[in-house]
């Protein structure tokens, strides 16, 4: 079982719409998941603009690729290191702890992430 950056069994980040590198509703990872899709956040408005600003369109639909496009609210596991330029640029998503991968904490900090958590813990 993997385990999320609080120590834990990871949790499921969502299924609608459906999330992770393969798509089972977690932030799985594994070797060939060259953007380290692990963060497990709430996207949100400046997020997706920001996103979008830098070549990610993360809003636009895609049906040929059965996604739906992500609306503010929606969670999504994200690629750590967009997430951490995001953090750079004022506008990181908050993060659901719980469901972002222990693998987060090679490129961010647990009090980066802590920070910006959808519930506070501790």
């Amino acid at each position: 079982m993997a385990r999320n950056v609080l120590g834990g069994d990871l949790a499921a980040c969502s299924y609608d719409p459906l999330a992770g590198f393969f798509r089972d509703g977690c932030c799985n990872t594994r070797s060939d998941d060259v953007g380290t899709h692990v963060i497990c956040a709430k996207v949100t408005a400046d997020f997706l603009a920001f996103s979008m600003q830098r070549g990610n369109d993360l809003s636009t639909p895609q049906p040929e690729a059965r996604f739906r496009g992500l609306r503010p609210g929606d969670r999504w596991c994200l690629c750590v290191l967009r997430w951490k330029e995001a953090l750079d640029a004022g506008v990181a998503p908050p993060v659901v702890l719980q469901s972002t991968h222990e693998r987060a904490l090679e490129f961010v900090t647990l009090a980066q992430l802590q920070a910006h958590a959808v519930q506070k813990v501790g």
